[in-house]
């Protein structure tokens, strides 16, 4: 079992940015897809963006263009930078990698 904890999440004004970094524990992390996953109140939880063991991308089409997943496997974290943030984008962010996911971190874009 993998330990995942996430952190960046806050409290930021529509067109702002926002970094969320997903640390893991133990030495799959390297192995493994790694996804962004939230969770807006009263919507279900769907899937942002993810990331391959080699690197290939992809993005939910309400984030194209907005929105990058990366990855540095040496320190076993992951990212989401978050450009041009919406108030859509209000939500609960969690990480996931094989069948582990994080405890989530909390979005708000508002002015």
């Amino acid at each position: 079992q993998v330990q995942l904890v996430e952190s960046g999440g806050g409290l930021v004004q529509p067109g702002g940015s926002l970094r969320l970094s997903c640390a893991a524990s133990g030495s799959i992390f390297s192995a493994y897809t790694m996804a962004w996953y939230r969770q807006a109140p009263g919507k279900q939880r769907e899937l942002v963006a993810v990331i391959s063991s080699g690197g290939s991308t992809h993005y939910a089409n309400s984030v194209k263009g907005r929105f990058t997943i990366s990855r540095d496997n040496a320190k076993n974290t992951g990212y989401l930078q978050m450009n041009s943030l919406k108030p859509e984008d209000t939500a609960v962010y969690y990480c996931n990698l094989a069948s582990d996911w994080g405890q989530g971190t909390q979005v708000t874009v508002s002015s």
